[in-house]
């Protein structure tokens, strides 16, 4: 799900809901996590699908990380502290063996389009889970035919949250996976060991785009995260020709 610079979505539990467990979690900065759910009986989804989770009469949304294959129902969070986010600091509390409550069915239309052979990913922070969601099924399915093209964007290069696992599949499959995390603020001290690219995310896709010799008609550039960088993304290449399928949850 997109990241959570934007108003949390948040409703009262409302209608069925059932129980589940944090069955791990990892802190990847004091406001970035992921946590690993229990799946309930029967719960399925497609990769790129979200799930609303909640706790304290209180939901939102979150992409999937996991694949559908996977065990458990993998998430990103980010902390949206009060007043702006209600859910995220209960959550932000929890722990492993903790109680939550989920909504029995995914949802969602931000799925893989298998038609194009060229799969370009654009995402801030907490808006790449749901490709590494369709990547991982991709794998686990042993499918064909297809390359991947991430660009992954932060304010700081440890929210990169997944860096470690996309860096280690392109040097598995270079010939089909390229990826590239880039930092927007890489004059901040926090930053200060950042050798890598530099610049908002949505302002590098063409030179990327044209790096990687890509041709519109053969590409769909996915994009994920902020909704600004999304509008921006869309704005850039849209008027070229490019099939841009953005993450609509916050319009739906």
């Amino acid at each position: 799900m997109a990241s959570n610079t934007v108003e949390e979505s948040i409703s009262s539990t409302k209608g069925k809901t059932l129980q589940t467990r944090i069955l791990f979690r990892r802190d990847t900065t004091p406001e970035h996590w992921s946590i690993g759910l229990e799946k309930p009986a029967g719960f399925t989804f497609k990769p790129g699908q979200y799930v609303t989770i909640g706790t304290g009469g209180i939901e939102r949304p979150y992409s999937i990380v996991s694949a559908p294959c996977e065990p458990h129902i993998e998430l990103y969070i980010e902390l949206a502290p009060p007043p702006l986010g209600k859910l995220t600091p209960l959550l932000h509390a929890r722990k492993a063996g903790d109680s939550l409550s989920i909504r029995p069915s995914a949802k969602g239309r931000f799925t893989f389009e298998p038609g194009y052979a060229n799969q370009v990913m654009v995402a801030t922070v907490t808006g790449i889970a749901p490709f590494l969601s369709m990547i991982r099924d991709y794998r686990a399915r042993q499918a064909s035919g297809q390359r991947f093209f991430i660009l992954d964007g932060a304010s700081y290069h440890d929210e990169l949250a997944y860096r470690s696992e996309l860096t280690r599949l392109v040097a598995a499959e270079p010939q089909r996976f390229a990826y590239v995390p880039t930092v927007s603020r890489p004059q901040e001290p926090r930053n200060a060991a950042w050798t890598g690219e530099r610049g908002s995310v949505n302002t590098i896709v063409g030179k990327y785009l044209a790096q990687w010799g890509l041709a519109p008609q053969e590409t769909i550039v996915y994009a994920c995260g902020h909704p600004g960088m999304i509008e921006d993304v869309k704005a850039r290449l849209s008027p070229q020709g490019w099939k841009v399928k953005e993450e609509r949850y916050w319009k739906d």
